[in-house]
This record gives structure tokens, sequence and C-alpha cells, in this order.
């Protein structure tokens, strides 16, 4: 049981004041020192004008948990993250508006606006995700409060990759990663988390030799410093970068170790969508396993169902339609592919372009040529609405092998050039060079 003295102190060094500090002109720093000895009790105009000092409550100075106001908040809160790990995000939105989160400490109005902001993320909301997150950041290391602001980081990074603003996603990740090399919190669970998921930025903004540097020297840093859940995150994201440079064994030997680290901790997000990440490998394998696919996809889908969101079911829809057409079955294939784009709707979205060409390959195997043709039309018109990325060159130069194969060497050739200009490829003709010099002899 904590006192009144116990939880000022806990407070004041949180602050980081000294005693002397705390006091101000109002006080002094002997009777502060009583108050925290336990000699002393406060009235609750010195509790008021103490709590206001510390950025507290003076019921939580007064009764810590389990005042009125801290404990029903805390209760609500606990049912909030109840609706979303039972997939009802927008439950949880609608429990956490409805509280008064200006009579509760700070420490409990930051978990409960990131479990909002993880809710908004969920239903694809955002910018809303980030409105939160961005100004909790800011307060929590001003605190300071070093392993909670890499938390917070860890999930702006992922909403600014989500979104598509790389750049700001590198620069919020690398600003906190100083802070915790600063703090001499380098190769805790946090920090490995959150360099972990900057590095995927880095691979998406193109530097791919870049994040291969990186991801070695945290691979390292994991197995000496790292627990099970902090290395399990750096083999996921090794693994990224080696698909990225199409070392697919590489990238299933990583992926394998993240599987056998995360098994053993508590069931989360992370588990369900790297079983995913696997069987996208599997797939893509040679030769491909399309039922070693499936049987990753069938561990995945309970947990995704509760907790991922909308783009983590269209990812494991889209796999797992490959799966079935590999297997030859069209029509589970097909059901699939609809559900996916069903689901992400007609926002412009790179999961949403891939949908659509995992629909066009089932509609040409089935003989749909024509129904083929508009599935892959409509997913390059998607494409093109959207930022340029590495990720969505990849699925640039899927869309041209399939043109290719059909026969449309137009439009192959098209694909193949956006393929390469979001590459990072610009093209080498000088401007003002006669386009029938081009072509060079056969």
């Amino acid at each position: 049981m904590t006192t009144i003295g116990d939880r000022v102190r806990e407070a004041r060094l949180a602050a980081g004041l000294s005693q002397t500090a705390l006091a101000g002109s109002a006080f002094s720093p002997s009777y502060i020192s009583l108050i925290e000895a336990g000699h002393r009790e406060p009235t609750d105009a010195a509790l008021g004008v103490l709590a206001e000092r510390l950025g507290t409550t003076l019921e939580f100075l007064k009764h810590g948990e389990d005042g009125p106001n801290e404990a029903r908040t805390r209760l609500e809160l606990d049912y909030a993250r109840l609706d979303l790990a039972s997939g009802d995000a927008a439950g949880t939105v609608q429990r956490i508006g409805g509280l008064d989160l200006s009579v509760v400490t700070p420490t409990l109005r930051i978990e409960a606006h990131t479990t909002l902001a993880r809710a908004h993320e969920l239903l694809g909301e955002l910018e809303t995700a980030i409105a939160l997150l961005e100004p909790l950041l800011l307060e929590t290391q001003q605190r300071p409060d070093h392993l909670r602001a890499a938390t917070l980081t860890t999930a702006l990074v992922g909403c600014y990759l989500e979104a598509g603003d790389l750049h700001r996603a590198v620069e919020v990740g690398e600003r906190t990663l100083a802070e915790l090399d600063g703090a001499d919190l380098v190769g805790t669970d946090e920090h490995l988390r959150l360099a972990s998921t900057v590095l995927w930025a880095y691979v998406e903004r193109g530097d791919l030799l870049y994040a291969t540097h990186r991801a070695a020297e945290l691979v390292r840093l994991a197995e000496s410093l790292g627990t099970p859940r902090g290395r399990g995150s750096v083999y996921w994201n090794a693994a990224l970068v080696a698909e990225q440079r199409r070392d697919y064994e590489l990238a299933q030997r990583y992926t394998e170790r993240a599987l056998a680290l995360l098994s053993e901790g508590e069931p989360d997000r992370d588990l369900p969508r790297l079983r995913v990440n696997y069987a996208w490998l599997l797939l893509r394998s040679d030769p491909a396993d399309p039922r070693g696919a499936l049987e990753q996809i069938e561990r995945a889908e309970p947990g995704l169902t509760a907790v991922g969101s909308a783009l983590d079911v269209a990812r494991l829809q889209v796999e797992r339609s490959r799966a079935h057409l590999l297997l030859g079955d069209r029509a589970a294939a097909e059901t699939d592919a609809r559900a996916a784009l069903a689901g992400l709707g007609d926002a412009p979205r790179l999961e949403a372009a891939t949908a659509r060409i995992a629909l066009g390959d089932v509609l040409d195997a089935q003989g749909d040529h024509d129904g083929a043709a508009d599935a892959y039309q409509r997913g390059a018109d998607m494409l093109g609405m959207m930022a340029a990325t590495r990720h969505s060159a990849g699925v640039w130069r899927d869309l041209g092998d399939r043109y290719l194969r059909r026969g449309d060497v137009e439009a192959a050739a098209r694909a193949f050039d956006r393929a390469l200009r979001e590459a990072g490829f610009q093209p080498s003709v000088p401007a003002g060079v006669p386009r029938e010099t081009w072509a060079l002899e056969s």
C-alpha cells in the first residue's frame, strides 16, 4: 500500500523535480520532505497546488489508483481494450469517447489515448490516429519517459508507413532512437521494435543498401542483448529486407526464426501477421508450397480476425486466394479475392491494387479474359493514384508480367516503365533526342 508521501515522492521524481523546485514559493523544502517521509498530512489545498506542479491530480495524490475517477476510468479502459481484442474497434472508440480524461492522471490519459489511436488505426482512420499520437509523443518526450515514448513512436511510425509518408516515418523514428541511445536504452525491447519498424521505412523509401546494413547490425545487437520478443521483431524485419533483395531463402530462415521467438510470448497481432508473411514467402519459393501457405494462413486467421486491421485481413485473403489458385480451387480463390476488395473499399490503397491483380489472375484462369483485363486495368488505375515506393514498384512489375503473358506488349512496357521509375530509375534518354533514334538495331 502506498501513502500520500510515497505518491508525492514518485510523482516528483518522475517529473524530474527536486524538493526545493517542487516547494517553490508556496512551501518550504522541509515541508515537502516531511510529507514524503509520512510525518506531515497535507491539506487538500496544499495537495491541489502540488498536483498542479507535478502534472497529476489531487485525487491521485490522495487516493492513488483507488480514487473514484481513476478507478472508474481504468475499469472503462479495460473494457475498451477487451472490445479492441474482440475486433470491435468502433466500440472502443465509443467507450473511450465517453470518458472524462481531464480528471485522471497523465499516465492514464496517455494510455487511453494510445488505445483510442490503435482503434482508429484498425478502422483505417490513419489521420485521426496520427493526430492523437503526435501530441502524446511530444508530451511523453518532455516528461521524459523514454520507454513509453519509444512505444508511441513505434505506433506512429507504423501509421505513417501505412499512410505512405515515408520521410516523416524515418524522421520521427530516428529522433526517438537517438534519445534512447542517449538514455543508454539501446537493446531494450522498445528500442529493438522501434528500430525494426524504422528499418522497414528505409526499405519502402528505396534505401535498400542502407537497410541491409542496418538489418545486419540489429541482428547482432538483438542476439547479444534482446529478449525473445525483441529479437523476434528484428528477425521479422530483417526477413522483409531480404525479401526486397529477392533473397527468399534467407528471408525464409529469418521468418522461421522470428516465428519461433514470437511464439514464446503472449499472443498478439504480431504473430498472425508474421504467419501471413511466411505464407507469402512459401508461395514465392521455388517450388511454391501452397499447402504450407494455407496452413500458416489457417493459424493466422483467428488472431487477425480478432485484433487485425482491415488491411491485415485483406492481405491474408489475397495470399489465400493465390494459394487456392495454385491448388486449382478457382472458386475459393475468387471468393477470397473479392472478399479482400470488399473489405478494403474504394480508397486508393496498395493492398486494393494487389487484390485486383489477384482477382485478375483468377478470372484469367477461369477463361474470363475480358474480366481479367478489367481487373488488371482497375489495379493499374489505382496504382497510378498513389505515391511511389519500392513496394508499389514491385506491384507494377507484377502487373507488367500479367500484361506480357496476355500478349499486351504496350501495356506491359508501360507497367515495367512505372516499376523502374518508382524503384528510382529515371529515363536515361536526354530531353530533345528524336524518338526514332531511341531504338537499337536488332
